[in-house]
């Protein structure tokens, strides 16, 4: 198995940005415990952030060519604005789990719509860092059951 996480907008700044609402963990330490998770399963996993979103988009389609079976995203902002992100991924046909450090649906009106959450296999929001954590585990046990 081969997993792409892939880190949206602002996401770099984990640790610094509102750490009332996103903590103080920042996004290197997240992605150091999620490769430990991922080789405790024997999973190959790939971490990517960027800031715009052609970048997501095209690493989303270079996943195939890659040979990712499955990905974990925190779209960030573009959860709830971007049609296109979510084109991307239908498009490439993997399964793939939605994740977020905040609860969206208790935040403010305009972060309950999500755009992925209709073609994900499943979302986690609102446990932090933990979310990631929940978000890999389930798409092992998807991707294991699937085989």
């Amino acid at each position: 198995m081969k997993i792409l996480v892939l880190h949206g907008p602002n996401l770099n700044l984990l640790g610094l940005r509102e750490p009332t609402i996103y903590g103080q963990t920042n996004l290197a330490h997240i992605d150091a415990g999620l490769q430990d998770m991922a080789a405790e399963a024997n999973c190959e996993l790939v971490t990517f952030q960027s800031n715009h979103e052609g970048t997501l988009i095209d690493r989303v389609h270079q996943a195939l060519a890659d040979g990712v079976t499955g990905i974990v995203i925190n779209p960030g902002g573009l959860t709830h604005t971007s049609i296109a992100l979510r084109d991307a991924i239908t498009g490439v046909g993997l399964p793939t789990v939605e994740v977020h450090l905040s609860n969206i649906h208790a935040r403010e009106e305009f972060r309950h719509h999500s755009y992925l959450a209709p073609i994900a296999i499943g979302q986690v929001a609102g446990f932090g860092p933990l979310s990631y954590r929940l978000g890999l585990q389930a798409l092992i046990y998807h991707l294991q059951k699937a085989d």
